[in-house]
């Protein structure tokens, strides 16, 4: 008899996508190692911190998906990788950088970043050392109106996601700067109870095995 466990999730294309027939290139992936389980995979969409905190509310979800491993939360336990993502450097065409490390490329920008996204520690420090570069919004899709209109310099999330919401707006000056300074896990966060350990466990199985059929 098939399962069926139904997660949170947000727009974050083109990973998750929620005008998208299959939902986003790492929820088909969710979805498709599920299925060697005979596991139905249901997906609600929600501005994330309201998926997260669905998510932790209501006992009909399993969790949320995809988190970066920071984004992990107190009562949530991380699943191995579903998938990619990348933190990389974002600009509009034809400003200059010097990347060395998030220190220095926010004592000398302003960075734009998702305000509720948690980032690696290293990015955190440089937000708090200097608020004033640091340039809080919603989402990538406001910000990269803010980087055509030049009101802010650069950005620091994952590139793909710039990139799909600039062409959607018909924006041509948007471009990526550094592809990639940190490569990101994609994981299940499961709500820690008795039961969502038990499916963390099934899951992390089936991804072992996904990985290790991949290599031969």
């Amino acid at each position: 008899m098939a399962q069926t466990w139904k997660i949170t999730s947000l727009d974050w294309q083109p990973y998750s996508d929620s005008k998208a027939q299959n939902n986003g290139l790492s929820i088909q992936k969710l979805r498709t190692l599920l299925k060697k389980r005979n596991i139905n995979l249901v997906v609600e969409f929600y501005p994330w911190l309201r998926a997260q905190e669905l998510a932790r509310q209501n006992p009909d979800y399993v969790g949320y998906f995809p988190a970066w491993p920071e984004e992990v939360k107190a009562g949530f336990i991380g699943s191995k990788p579903i998938d990619w993502s990348s933190i990389g450097v974002i600009g509009y065409k034809g400003v200059q950088i010097n990347w060395q490390n998030p220190e220095a490329l926010f004592s000398a920008h302003k960075v734009c970043i998702v305000s509720t996204y948690v980032f690696p520690a290293d990015i955190e420090q440089a937000m708090k050392n200097h608020p004033a570069n640091t340039v809080k919004s919603p989402d990538e899709a406001t910000i990269v109106k803010m980087l055509s209109k030049k009101r802010c310099d650069v950005a620091l999330t994952d590139p793909k996601v710039m990139h799909f919401n600039a062409k959607l707006q018909n924006l041509d000056n948007i471009q990526t700067l550094v592809p990639s300074i940190r490569t990101k896990a994609l994981v299940v966060a499961f709500k820690d109870n008795e039961v969502n350990r038990a499916r963390l466990k099934l899951l992390n199985e089936i991804v072992g095995e996904s990985v290790k059929n991949s290599d031969n």
